[in-house]
């Protein structure tokens, strides 16, 4: 698919639905044929946010020079994406008791409309034209007999999305609530979910208290990552402890996810781009030990997480530790690879490009497959 999706002529209507902004655009072959388009979403009110939606594609319409086949984009939730259906948002404070933005699309314009979250699309993206055919060819160029099949997708921005996609196909869930990591319990904060730290308001209000700042007062994360880095003026010490609780909370987030997928792990999103002060706490957590009813220690996870930001740390995870393993009764071997291990590490893509590539694939599988 991600082969012959390169010379699809069919067109494609994408937005990337964040809660400061919302960006339509349109792919074709996978490329993205007209310029960005970013509106105002109007989250507060919910007859202007709607228009805004209509509107956008309506521009991005007016500049294809044939008709589109569908319209697929990433959109928070909770919803009911297969019915296209959403539920009560907290960053988009208009959506209450249930809206049905995808039926009313497909009025309007007459052609199919497929939602999904972004983090959905965001690993989806990455899975079919991103990490995953990009490390496993890595594999393949070193002789190793490895692939991964599954990837941990995760946006670091206004919130804390999560994408699973198992073998090319996405975990949804029966509930279209596959994946709702930010429903994950905060390490640091017991009785709170993790966007208490892993959002953009959860750094502000985290970098307000240690710095005994009013929060109105404070800054968007990246003038936080300013002022850790000694770049402009500020508390250094409170930036500086901001990520490193942020990595905590995002690690032991990570653990979890791990756990139950198996994959590696990708990340996108604006605070991403700190990731040079949260890894460290990231890294941390995901290698730190549970204890056992005898005091013993157990390893927090059973594959190796390594940074693959790090030369070193990409080098061990395509050497692994392959060996021939003698079949018993037999003249014979079959090779063994004892070193379980998996990685993180930042996209090399625009996560809204990336995103609309995303929304673009999973669009026309569903054509195809209807």
């Amino acid at each position: 698919m991600s082969n012959a999706i390169i010379d699809d002529k069919r067109i494609v209507m994408t937005l990337d639905a964040g809660g400061t902004n919302f960006v339509f655009s349109a792919i074709q072959g996978n490329k993205q044929i007209v310029e960005s388009i970013r509106l105002y979403p109007n989250s507060d009110h919910l007859e202007k946010c709607l228009e805004t939606v209509i509107s956008g594609f309506e521009i991005v319409k007016k500049e294809l020079k044939s008709e589109p086949v569908a319209i697929s984009f990433a959109f928070p939730g909770p919803a009911d994406y297969p019915k296209g259906i959403i539920g009560d948002l907290p960053n988009l404070p208009a959506f209450r008791g249930g809206v049905a933005l995808g039926p009313m699309l497909e009025n309007h314009f007459n052609i199919p409309v497929y939602i999904n979250n972004d983090g959905n699309l965001f690993a989806y993206g990455e899975a079919l034209f991103g990490f995953i055919p990009e490390i496993n060819k890595r594999l393949e160029e070193t002789n190793s007999p490895k692939r991964f099949h599954n990837i941990i997708g995760i946006t670091l921005g206004t919130g804390f999305g999560v994408g699973l996609v198992c073998n090319k196909q996405l975990i949804t869930g029966d509930n279209s609530n596959g994946g709702e990591g930010w429903l994950l319990r905060d390490i640091l904060s017991p009785d709170c979910h993790v966007e208490e730290h892993l959002s953009r308001e959860g750094i502000r209000r985290s970098y307000a208290a240690k710095s005994n700042t009013a929060v109105e007062n404070v800054g968007m994360p990246f003038e936080i990552y300013k002022i850790a880095k000694g770049i402009e003026t500020g508390n250094q010490q409170a930036a500086i402890e901001t990520f490193n609780d942020f990595g905590t909370v995002l690690g032991e987030a990570l653990a979890n996810l791990i756990t139950l997928l198996d994959g590696i792990v990708v990340l996108g999103g604006g605070v991403s781009e700190a990731y040079d002060l949260f890894a460290p706490a990231m890294f941390e957590q995901l290698e730190s030990k549970f204890r056992l009813h005898n005091g013993d220690p157990l390893n927090r996870l059973v594959p190796r997480v390594f940074n693959l930001e790090d030369p070193v740390g990409m080098k061990r995870l395509l050497d692994g530790n392959q060996i021939d393993l003698a079949i018993p009764g037999t003249d014979k071997t079959i090779s063994y690879d004892p070193f379980l291990r998996t990685g993180v590490r930042v996209t090399k893509n625009d996560t809204c490009q990336i995103i609309s590539l995303g929304a673009y694939a999973f669009a026309l599988n569903k054509l195809d497959s209807n």
